[in-house]
């Protein structure tokens, strides 16, 4: 079966940096569509950064600019660089994959961005 699992949140000071890390298995991953999605206490999910299988790209725009989504096919790995952090960018972290029109969840990651 397809498992996602997230790794690299922990806690840090606005503008530092984290790189997460979502492993995929059980699925073709270079056919797939990753994504990075979030959820704050008390708030919907919502799409962070998205990568196709063709490597095209999509980013909310709040963090447009701050944060790169990037694929290691040979890894079955897709990455967030998360960079110049604010604390509203609190949030638990999901890997999701689209794979043959099923979505697929990772168990999050937490992230905590003090001021």
């Amino acid at each position: 079966q397809v498992q996602l699992v997230e790794s690299g949140g922990g806690s840090v000071q606005a503008g530092g940096s984290l790189r997460l890390s979502c492993a995929a298995s059980g699925m073709i991953f270079s056919a797939s569509t990753m994504g990075w999605y979030r959820q704050a206490p008390g708030k919907q999910r919502e799409l962070v950064a998205q990568i196709s299988s063709g490597g095209s790209t999509t980013y909310a725009g709040s963090v447009k600019g701050r944060f790169t989504i990037s694929r290691d096919n040979a890894k079955n790995t897709v990455y967030l660089q998360m960079n110049s952090l604010k604390p509203e960018d609190t949030a638990v972290y999901y890997c999701k994959s689209r794979y043959f029109n099923s979505d697929y969840w990772g168990q999050g990651t937490q992230v905590t961005v003090s001021s």
